[in-house]
């Protein structure tokens, strides 16, 4: 009997270990752990020699968010559904917090000082901007345009808190999450064309207005055609809105940008035309990862990084640092990873056990898509300056802090969404 009781006992253990097993997902773990790591090498090669151990908080930051990935994960995000109304307005009023009394660096108002910690709230309402989407776009049926205004209403208001504090990267982020989730909420595409081609309008208004003449009817004869409902009055309302863009774009340009913003928005397709000045940290950052070649010059061992030639290397231009130290194939094994990482959450979102869950996980995939590309086009002079950090690889304690927290969301979606599999 005794013996028949170890048994049982061994048996018990094995089937709940492999339990525990079947449940991780190897791919969220590994991944960010790999990018961390090899982060925080980069990131104490760009400030050897100057006493800074900003990698050592890096990995910190990483060991506790391995920590919070594991406890969301046991949490089921419909328990936040009933908090997502509170979240908003917190978020709302630190943001307006922030913009009258946050603490300054770098010309930009984006901090909160908190028992010597600066805490960065842009980053988190990002996070409360992709469970707000979800909680509307869960009971949203695209039929009409006028269903795009309460989505759009709830990400104006934190958008433009960031904007003007002035935080254009993070602005630009909250915009790439609504369409994420517009888009897989089933908005059809002839509505996202209209969205974006706001873009276009604000252009043409700074360059050439005379163009606004045929581009607004454009959209409106588009936006008709794409109605199936109230079109003319919904035309009107298409219209007058790409009107209000042409109006105020060229007044946010001269009133708003700060001149360093504009540098950087224009001086990405040339930047030799202000080579000490605002193209000064593109031109560097194409050199320092051009010198790296094949392999790159080794850990440690980058001569632009330890010459500081690059200003904030270890936050924004991280990737310099990668391609100057590992070459050209620690880029590609990089940019490997975050793909994988990209189709797994993609495969989670799919596989969610509720629509709520699936648009948060695909919320929180169009962040890393478009942080990983903005920030990759950047430092390699594809794209203009924007200040958006490399997930997991820049510098930056509240937004690492975020990315885990997002990965213990994508999580607890997987956990549940293969507990529903397996019991079908």
């Amino acid at each position: 009997m005794m013996g028949f009781g170890r048994n049982k006992i061994s048996s018990f253990k094995i089937v709940r270990n492999k339990k525990i097993w079947r449940d991780i997902d190897l791919v969220i773990w590994i991944v960010p752990f790999i990018l961390v790591h090899l982060s925080c090498f980069l990131i104490a090669s760009t400030q050897r020699n100057l006493g800074i151990t900003d990698w050592y908080q890096h990995a910190i930051i990483a060991y506790i968010g391995t920590l919070i990935i594991y406890f969301l994960a046991q949490v089921p995000l419909q328990d936040l559904r009933k908090y997502t109304l509170t979240i908003y307005f917190l978020t709302i009023s630190t943001l307006l917090y922030v913009n009258f009394s946050g603490t300054s660096a770098l010309g930009a108002k984006r901090w909160l000082s908190f028992a010597g910690l600066y805490i960065q709230p842009s980053e988190f309402a990002k996070l409360t901007l992709i469970l707000v989407l979800a909680s509307i776009l869960d009971q949203k049926r695209f039929s009409d345009l006028s269903h795009l205004m309460k989505p759009l209403f709830v990400s104006f208001l934190p958008w433009i808190l960031v904007f003007i504090q002035p935080d254009l990267g993070t602005s630009l982020v909250f915009g790439a999450i609504l369409l994420g989730m517009l888009y897989w909420a089933g908005m059809p595409y002839e509505w996202a064309f209209i969205i974006l081609a706001t873009l276009v309008t604000g252009l043409l208004a700074y360059v050439y207005q005379f163009g606004l003449f045929i581009w607004i009817p454009i959209i409106g004869f588009l936006s008709y055609k794409s109605l199936p409902h109230q079109k003319k009055l919904l035309t009107l309302l298409v219209v007058f809105f790409h009107s209000l863009i042409a109006k105020i774009s060229p007044w946010i340009w001269e009133s708003v940008l700060r001149d360093y913003q504009k540098d950087r928005l224009i001086l990405f397709l040339n930047p030799s035309q202000d080579p000490l000045g605002g193209g000064y940290h593109m031109l560097q950052s194409k050199i320092g990862i051009g010198s790296g070649g094949l392999l790159g010059s080794g850990l440690m061992q980058g001569q632009l990084t330890k010459l500081k030639f690059i200003p904030e290397q270890h936050t924004d231009f991280i990737f310099s640092a990668l391609g100057e130290e590992t070459g050209f194939l620690g880029t590609l094994l990089v940019s490997f990873l975050f793909f994988i990482l990209i189709l797994r959450l993609i495969k989670i979102a799919i596989d969610a056990r509720t629509d709520f869950e699936s648009l948060i996980v695909i919320g929180i995939t169009s962040m890393f898509i478009f942080q990983i590309m903005v920030n990759i086009f950047m430092t390699i002079g594809l794209g203009p300056v924007t200040g958006i950090p490399l997930p997991f690889m820049s510098y930056g304690r509240t937004a690492l802090f975020v990315n885990f927290i997002s990965l213990g969301f994508c999580l607890s979606v997987s956990r549940r969404g293969q507990s529903v599999r397996r019991n079908l």
